[in-house]
């Protein structure tokens, strides 16, 4: 009997190949109520589809869940499954790979978000050239949010915990159901025109019904056109909303919207007192280099002091006096040594010495010495001094020695 015989593998690629040729099953979108629902370590999710009569294994790989998947899913939620139906060819298993999962009802919500979402980006309200500054040490915090339930218990606890001395200002608003958006609206207006500095709006977590108010285009313009910094915190680490993007500092979480708000008080302190002691240290630096210039200009005018500068004179004067005093004994001493001894040297040349050791000293009759026999005639007069007396006499006769 001629049979044509195949393996497993040759079928299993054979039904594949059907699948992937299935216009239908190519792109198609199933509902029905998650099960079975595993998160795999690898970011794969695996999970069954199921309602009354049947069910079909699904898929979602990691690269598809940042844009395909936009809440945390569990068991037991209603979604909307977009995908295409193959065949795992290592089983023979065939499985929905989706590409997006949306929770049952909410599609339409979706699709508004994204629209707003997409006007509200080309009309540059989540531009970061908008985005204002969160004051780093904010002492007024203005609170949007419901006056009861977790984010406000948290948003004050958190806060004083950092800073005991922030002053927290609330506006009750609405946050979930019919009027919310007016009443989120109105609590911004309200806190922005009371000169805070900084504002956070948000609750808690919840479905996308629960936080459309935050999806408004009301609240986004309202944020947008605040003067006062605004931190948006609106549901959990997954969620987000329109507010986030228009806001100007995006938390997580009530929680962390407190802790961008706020500084440590006990840190700020630290470093104050820290400063303080710097600020001191200069001060006393620069107040012991003031004095010393003090002082030095203190004995610089002392030294310019006429007072001073007579006292000083006067003791260079004295110096003087003393170094002229001495000039003068010695030259006088001098003088007086080189006297006595032209004073010997004269006396050694006096006439009245010769005279009295028997030479006698002529004169004319005019008194004018006579050297040479030339200098009388015959008739002349003479006087001839000697040691005891004078004599007068008349020439009477003239011989030249030869």
């Amino acid at each position: 009997m001629n049979k044509n015989i195949y393996s497993v593998s040759q079928v299993n690629t054979y039904i594949e190949r059907m699948f992937a040729d299935d216009f239908m099953l190519g792109n198609l979108s199933l509902s029905g109520e998650v099960s079975n629902c595993k998160y795999n370590h690898t970011g794969h999710i695996y999970f069954t589809l199921k309602d009354e009569k049947s069910a079909i294994s699904c898929v979602m790989f990691a690269g598809k869940r940042a844009k395909g998947l936009k809440f945390p899913m569990k068991d037991g939620d209603q979604v909307v499954v977009t995908g295409y139906v193959g065949i795992y060819a290592a089983t023979g298993r065939y499985q929905v790979y989706a590409s997006t999962i949306e929770l049952a009802g909410v599609g339409d919500l979706y699709q508004r978000f994204e629209a707003l979402k997409q006007e509200l980006e080309e009309s540059g309200m989540f531009d970061a050239m908008y985005k204002k500054p969160i004051p780093t040490h904010a002492m007024q915090i203005g609170i949007v949010t419901a006056s009861t339930g977790a984010a406000v218990h948290d948003i004050i606890r958190v806060s004083k915990t950092r800073n005991p001395y922030v002053q927290l200002i609330l506006y009750p608003a609405q946050v979930q159901g019919e009027g919310a958006a007016a009443t989120i609206v109105a609590g911004i207006n309200c806190l922005d025109q009371m000169g805070l500095d900084v504002i956070i709006v948000g609750r808690g977590g919840g479905s996308i019904e629960d936080l459309w108010a935050f999806n408004e285009e009301i609240v986004a313009k309202a944020i947008f056109h605040a003067n006062t910094p605004i931190i948006s915190a609106v549901g959990h680490e997954t969620d987000f909303t329109i507010a986030d993007f228009v806001a100007d500092k995006r938390a997580a979480t009530p929680s962390q919207a407190a802790e961008l708000a706020n500084f440590v008080y006990d840190d700020f302190a630290g470093r104050l007192d820290r400063y303080s002691d710097k600020l001191n240290r200069a001060l006393d630096y620069k107040l012991l280099n003031a004095a010393q210039l003090v002082e030095n200009y203190k004995l610089r005018l002392n030294a310019l002091r006429p007072e001073n500068k007579l006292k000083a004179n006067e003791t260079q004067l004295k110096l003087y006096f003393k170094q002229l005093q001495s000039l003068m004994e010695n030259k006088l001493s001098r003088y007086e040594n080189r006297l006595i001894s032209v004073s010997g040297r004269l006396d050694g040349l006096s006439p009245a010495k010769k005279l009295a050791t028997g030479f006698g000293y002529v004169t004319n009759e005019a008194g004018k010495r006579v050297d040479s026999a030339a200098d009388l005639s015959v008739g002349d007069s003479m006087i001839v001094r000697i040691k005891d007396g004078t004599i007068k006499s008349q020439v009477t006769e003239i011989e030249f020695t030869k």
